[in-house]
């Protein structure tokens, strides 16, 4: 199962709401079309990890809490601004693979882990 940060808060996947299947009402004046711009707008706020990254940081004991999410959430952001695609984030002993594009960590791996430390791929690296 994969996880979403919405303000440094982790949600698993399944919990978050899905949108609405009938498109049509949000130009209907009921207000819906200021929340779906208000989400678009806010998306900034928000990164999932993938179902991967999540076995990998439970694997390797790496927990990190509501202000970690945020500094990665920051990380994300800086990489966007400047127009990566795939992005290598260092935040503390933790090197995170990221998709910009698509807002979401890839994989993590610790510093002193004993696996190959070599990256391919990444057009951008994040120091935090």
């Amino acid at each position: 199962m994969g996880y979403r940060v919405i303000n440094g808060t982790l949600i698993p996947i399944g919990n978050t709401p899905s949108p609405s299947s009938n498109t049509t009402k949000a130009f209907k004046g009921n207000g819906e079309f200021s929340k779906v711009l208000d989400k678009q707008l806010n998306t900034k706020e928000e990164f999932i990890i993938s179902k991967h990254a999540a076995e990998r940081l439970m694997e390797r004991n790496i927990s990190f809490n509501e202000a970690d999410m945020k500094n990665i959430n920051d990380g994300i952001n800086q990489a966007a601004e400047k127009g990566s695609r795939d992005s290598l984030i260092l935040y503390k002993d933790v090197a995170l693979v990221a998709s910009v594009r698509n807002r979401t960590i890839i994989t993590a791996v610790e510093r002193n882990s004993k696996e190959n430390k070599v990256f391919t791929n990444i057009d951008s690296v994040v120091l935090l």
